[in-house]
């Protein structure tokens, strides 16, 4: 049992991770028992985060190089290295892999994936409702999305964490819901790539419908893979 709990907990972070959209302030009450070094160290973080899209939203994420955001964020470029490991993962990270395991477990359900997806989107776009077009462009995860698509290396970095999280959530499906591995491996890549496509379909269309719109409509019918699945044990 708790060595399907802490394979559950890697794949959830794993697969937050890759859905950086999803990240939100309003969880960061979820991380207030973290200690202070940790929470230096994500304060830090983030600082390099916002410092690395200024430096890319003025110039261009090709033009930018890592010593540079790291004299933006006032830290060494080792630093900058050693929290995301490359350009690409200065998009791709984002607070999620420091949740607890308990905070994860409330928040996915492995049983209902594709509802977790749309509470956790429909609450995130919630969290700037009000504010101007101008406002919302520079709220942090909505800035990252963009070159998502717009970059290669970096489309090939989610594609990578993607892929991750899809063999890691298969695994946790034959473990809890008793499927084969076939059809684990099917459900979870169409589950987490199915995602993406929603992401990109709403970039494509300009980000003027809500991203849960989007989750709607090309994603509820694999809901019916896990209810199944559930039904069957």
């Amino acid at each position: 049992m708790a060595a399907s709990l802490e394979k559950l907990t890697a794949t959830v972070k794993k697969f937050c991770k890759s859905l950086s959209v999803c990240a939100s302030t309003q969880y960061g009450d979820r991380m207030t028992n973290t200690g202070l070094r940790e929470r230096k160290r994500l304060a830090a973080m983030q600082v390099i985060q916002e410092r690395a899209l200024d430096l890319f939203d003025e110039r261009g994420f090709a033009a930018v190089t890592i010593e540079e955001i790291a004299a933006a964020a006032q830290v060494s470029p080792s630093t900058v290295y050693r929290y995301f490991g490359t350009k690409e993962g200065l998009i791709v990270s984002d607070e999620f892999d420091s949740l607890s395991s308990e905070a994860i477990t409330a928040i996915f359900d492995i049983t209902d994936p594709v509802g977790t997806v749309r509470r956790i989107v429909t609450d995130y776009e919630a969290t700037p409702a009000g504010m101007d077009v101008h406002a919302r462009a520079g709220h942090t995860p909505w800035r990252r999305v963009r070159y998502f698509f717009q970059e290669p290396s970096v489309r090939l970095a989610v594609y990578a964490s993607l892929d991750g999280a899809s063999n890691r959530i298969a695994d946790s499906l034959v473990a809890s819901q008793g499927m084969s591995e076939t059809r684990a491996r099917v459900a979870s890549h169409a589950f987490v790539f199915g995602y993406f496509a929603a992401l990109e379909q709403w970039y494509r269309d300009g980000g003027v419908r809500p991203i849960v719109s989007y989750v709607d409509e090309g994603m509820w019918v694999l809901r019916d893979i896990w209810a199944e699945a559930a039904q069957s044990r």
